[in-house]
């Protein structure tokens, strides 16, 4: 399992997967926004979108887990 991490503290602008879909390494898959700026979050692997841990709108924290892939 293969897990997408937050680079930074922020809050989520955009989802740009669901559950299901296939992404390839250095695809983006959310948008954060942190310090007045957007920050893409792209994909770390090839995979499956399993599960995503987190909605728009959402504050996270550097490092927690936005989604898996598998």
């Amino acid at each position: 399992m293969i897990e997408i991490v937050s680079p930074m503290s922020g809050k989520i602008l955009e989802i740009k997967v669901k559950v299901g879909d296939k992404v390839a390494e250095d695809d983006e898959v959310a948008t954060l926004e942190a310090m007045k700026m957007e920050i893409p979050v792209v994909s770390t692997d090839d995979g499956t979108v399993k599960e995503i841990n987190v909605q728009v709108g959402d504050s996270v924290e550097a490092d927690a887990v936005l989604m898996t892939l598998e």
